[in-house]
């Protein structure tokens, strides 16, 4: 799959499979970010990508990053296949769970991962009972 992308600046390396077996590419912080404890940052992610139509990209954390503190605050973000203007650089939005303690971010570092999926679109048959016995609630599955 063919996909057309900008670097914002180019002196950082293009999105890359690290693995042959990897799922995501990783993403690269822009600039150097300070997120203070107990706060909220966006870092820019240096790339504009244009996802193919019937598809969306997924943004997530990379694993390492629960240990420098971080965490993304949205889980995931999924970008959608027309958020590909010129100024629509990815961002990646992190909280910083320490509580007096900033985190640094340098230029270049690894900080998130993405994937390109296919995705469906939903057509809706209401109805007015399902076919299907209740199974339970929320985390009744381990229940005996």
């Amino acid at each position: 799959m063919n996909i057309k992308i900008k670097r914002i600046d180019k002196s950082l390396p293009l999105p890359e499979y690290k693995t042959s077996g990897a799922a995501a590419f990783d993403l690269y912080a822009r600039e150097v970010v300070i997120i203070k404890p107990q706060t909220i940052t966006y870092i820019p992610l240096n790339v504009v990508i244009e996802i193919p139509k019937d598809y969306c990209l997924i943004l997530a954390p990379r694993s390492s990053t629960h240990k420098k503190g971080l965490m993304m605050i949205n889980s995931i973000g999924i970008v959608d296949n027309d958020f590909c203007g010129d100024e629509d650089e990815l961002k990646s939005a992190y909280y910083n769970f320490k509580k007096d303690e900033d985190i640094k971010i340098e230029k270049g570092d690894r900080i998130a991962q993405a994937l390109i999926i296919k995705k469906e679109t939903a057509l809706w048959n209401e109805v007015d009972s399902m076919d299907s016995k209740s199974r339970g609630g929320f985390g009744t599955t381990g229940l005996k």
